[in-house]
């Protein structure tokens, strides 16, 4: 063993380790309770007081750093330094193909192998259940609960159950709003830092997963793979209550809510629920006015995509009479 793998200490409680006895004690107060702050909002609680007020801008929506060239705003001022590097181009790492600009190396990286078709990483384990593989035999073990169906850990809030720590961690964010990863490009905050990696290809443009069939891009696997049963006519997740199938294990629990009438989703305006996020983010442009969509034919804009297609009938029917 390494000397520091010698000098870890870990916490009796969760197996967490740290450089640092003083970290290891810090801690260790969220398993006691002991001095912690906690949000009068939504219970979350933290060691640190900086990490409270910080957590608290989810609550309040504030983003007191803003950029003074762009006008996209932080909750953190090192998130905004970070964001300013866009403009003044300093330290940027540049793409010697196309000439895009990261503010960090390791995207840099990953935006290459566009250019380079090579696959970042290597993959050992594979399940032998399902065939997919993973980088660390305990990312597979882990994976393979899929399978057994084994779902340890519950959320206190709604009971739901899964399968990994991490998952549920992430799943609590829902119940607190807490997003902790921010893009240093716009400021756009995500729950999880798997979201804040897939939106980063809206910067890079990166789309490394493709369709042998047609060759269409995505930039996520799990796209190509749901774009993939276009072709096959594959649906292999079905709904234990009316046994209707589905391409994805997400279409499923979509579904089950028609059973169950579930609506997690809720608007802190006025307290309407949904089924579904996406149903509650086109809601909310009511309260806040957005319209994202807009014609190119004549400029009238739209809260909703559907009411946009819906509205660009009219000119198709025009062209129609008049030639």
């Amino acid at each position: 063993a390494s000397n520091g793998e010698r000098n870890l200490h870990s916490c009796d409680q969760c197996g967490a380790a740290f450089t640092r006895q003083s970290s290891l004690k810090n801690h260790q107060r969220l398993h006691t309770g002991q001095n912690l702050h906690s949000c009068d909002q939504c219970g979350v609680a933290f060691t640190q007081q900086c990490d409270l007020k910080r957590h608290q801008h989810i609550h309040t929506g504030e983003k007191p750093y803003s950029c003074d060239q762009c006008g996209a705003a932080f909750t953190r001022q090192s998130d905004l330094k970070n964001h300013q590097r866009i403009h003044t181009g300093e330290n940027l790492h540049s793409c010697d193909q196309c000439g895009a600009a990261f503010t960090h190396q390791s995207n840099l990286k990953i935006h290459q192998l566009i250019h380079t078709g090579v696959k970042p990483y290597k993959k050992p384990y594979s399940c032998d259940q399902c065939g997919k593989s993973f980088s660390q035999s305990s990312h597979l073990k882990t994976h393979q609960g899929v399978h057994t169906g084994e779902k340890p850990y519950w959320c206190e809030q709604c009971g739901e159950t899964f399968s990994q720590r991490g998952n549920l961690k992430t799943h609590q964010r829902i119940h607190t709003g807490e997003k902790p990863h921010s893009c240093d490009l716009c400021g756009k905050t995500f729950s999880h830092s798997g979201s804040l990696a897939i939106h980063r290809r809206v910067h890079t443009g990166e789309k490394p997963y493709w369709c042998d069939q047609c060759g269409k891009h995505f930039p996520q696997r799990s796209s190509l793979k749901k774009h993939q049963r276009i072709h096959t006519g594959d649906k292999p997740y079905s709904c234990d209550l009316c046994e209707k199938t589905f391409p994805t294990p997400g279409d499923v629990k979509r579904h089950r809510r028609v059973h169950t009438g579930e609506k997690p989703y809720w608007c802190e305006q006025c307290g309407k629920t949904f089924s579904r996020s996406s149903h509650l983010k086109s809601h909310q442009r009511i309260h806040t006015g957005e319209k994202p969509y807009w014609c190119e034919q004549c400029g009238k804009m739209f809260s909703e995509s559907g009411n946009l297609k819906n509205h660009q009938l009219i000119h198709t029917v025009t062209l129609i009479l008049l030639s």
